[in-house]
């Protein structure tokens, strides 16, 4: 849904509950409270909050959540039910919000596939609480990304996997080929929240902005990943969460950077590249005191120090081309995990006409192309491209199922007598048939004219 005029009709239904008729104030980004630091520091407010709650900022916050949209949480109630929830019950939720009382529902548990046979705990907050999340955030990104790494890259604005990656592959380039690769143990449900309050606690003054934020760590916010596929770009479960870990982890990267460490970060991702195996093991005994104090436990078993070509960093991995040139890929468990996606979307006995499949694969494929747009192996590609219509044609002879009907769309498709009479008599070898002579009848063209994007460039 659009705030801007695609759908007045929307936007007039939020009008009202979200103007302020007798309400507190709206506090102007302006000279009037250019940070989030000023107002009444003995009673513990700054106006914060009021921040939140302006009309603009919660317009916005409505808009990305109904964006990203994303399952209900534990109350059901969709996405699409949130406008006319807000309109209805706005005037006593912001009451409560402005009161400190707001008390957010508890997090819905999910468990979902890794890839590797383990399940990964996902958290799904309700859409009313994803919609509040989403404009604490835009209020309190501004307050701390400007004092974040530069190494930092994970979910901070104008920054992005790619900008890591690169990062990465330029330290492997000037010579330092090892990587220290450290996974931490369960992140989100090993963070102690007084650890990261206190944190908080030092750029927020707003004390009902505290106590939401800790009332929303206790709710479960932080008890998942926060992602499920990083080349889909969007955070899964609490808009706060990414904030929440570059808060949290912030100290780490200052520490390594006053030491003059080559390293990049994405959320709960730490790669340091240095020179040396014996380099690196200094490094990780730094890096196991470091996330103590945090108290954070590194996963010794994930970890590791290995040749920088050996690990992967968010999808890539790297290898050495002509004259020791660093070039990056698509890493073989990010490949694996595509393959299976594919598998899944294409699968024969789902009972849907290749245009459906076609779209559910050029949703997929697209967003999975511009990720890993930065691989330098074109004949990667090419050689999925044509496992991609391979499967695509052995769906349509999973449809045509005899060798009668096979033989005859054949004709029609051009395919001489001899052709269509040698694919059709092996009806039941969908895929050994798929690589035939069935390509005649379905060229590159026709899967171009169904929207399927090639992969090679």
């Amino acid at each position: 849904m659009s705030l801007e005029g695609k759908e007045p009709q929307m936007s007039r239904q939020l009008e009202l509950p979200l103007a302020s008729r007798g309400e507190a104030p709206r506090v102007k980004r302006s000279e009037e409270a250019p940070t989030a630091t000023q107002g009444n520091e003995r009673s513990g407010t700054s106006g914060l909050m009021e921040l939140v709650l302006e009309r603009q900022n919660l317009q916005a916050a409505l808009k990305r959540v109904r964006k990203n949209k994303g399952s209900p949480g534990s109350d059901g109630m969709t996405v699409d039910e949130l406008p006319a929830h807000l309109k209805a019950h706005w005037s006593e939720l912001r009451e409560h919000l402005l009161s400190g009382a707001y008390r957010p529902s508890m997090v819905k548990q999910q468990l979902i596939p890794k890839g590797n046979g383990e399940m990964r705990k996902l958290g799904i907050p309700t859409v009313l609480d994803r919609f509040i999340q989403q404009a604490l955030l835009q209020v309190l990104q501004p307050i701390f990304d400007p004092g974040f790494s530069e190494h930092s890259h994970g979910f901070r604005p104008r920054r992005r996997a790619h900008d890591a990656v690169v990062e990465a592959q330029r330290y492997v380039q000037e010579g330092r080929r090892i990587v220290v690769d450290v996974d931490l143990e369960q992140f989100f449900d090993r963070v102690n929240h007084d650890v990261l309050m206190g944190k908080l606690a030092k750029k927020i003054r707003d004390r009902r902005v505290l106590g939401l934020i800790r009332r929303y760590l206790e709710a479960g916010i932080l008890a998942q990943g926060i992602t499920t596929e990083r080349h889909e770009g969007t955070p899964q479960g609490g808009p706060l969460s990414p904030l929440l870990a570059n808060v949290l982890l912030d100290e780490v990267d200052k520490e390594l950077e006053k030491r003059g460490h080559a390293f990049v970060r994405y959320a709960d991702d730490c790669n340091v590249y240095v020179r040396s195996r014996r380099a690196g093991e200094r490094v990780m005994e730094l890096l196991r005191r470091l996330y103590a104090k945090l108290r954070l436990r590194v996963n010794e078993s994930k970890s590791a120090i290995d040749q920088a070509a050996n690990r992967k960093l968010l999808g890539y991995s790297f290898w050495f081309g002509p004259k020791s040139m660093v070039k990056r890929r698509v890493a073989k468990k990010a490949l694996a995990t595509m393959k299976e996606r594919v598998r899944e979307i294409t699968k024969r006995t789902r009972g849907r006409s290749i245009e459906q499949v076609a779209m559910e694969l050029r949703s997929y494929l697209l967003g999975w192309k511009e990720y890993f747009k930065l691989a330098d192996t074109p004949g990667t590609f090419a050689e999925l491209d044509q496992w991609l219509r391979h499967r695509l044609r052995a769906i349509h002879l999973k449809h045509w199922k005899r060798g009668t009907t096979i033989y005859r769309e054949l004709r029609r498709r051009d395919l001489s007598h001899a052709k269509a009479a040698l694919v059709a008599s092996n009806a039941r070898r969908w895929w050994r048939n798929s690589k035939m002579l069935i390509h005649v009848a379905f060229p590159n063209s026709y899967f171009d004219q169904l929207g399927i994007p090639r992969l090679a460039p």
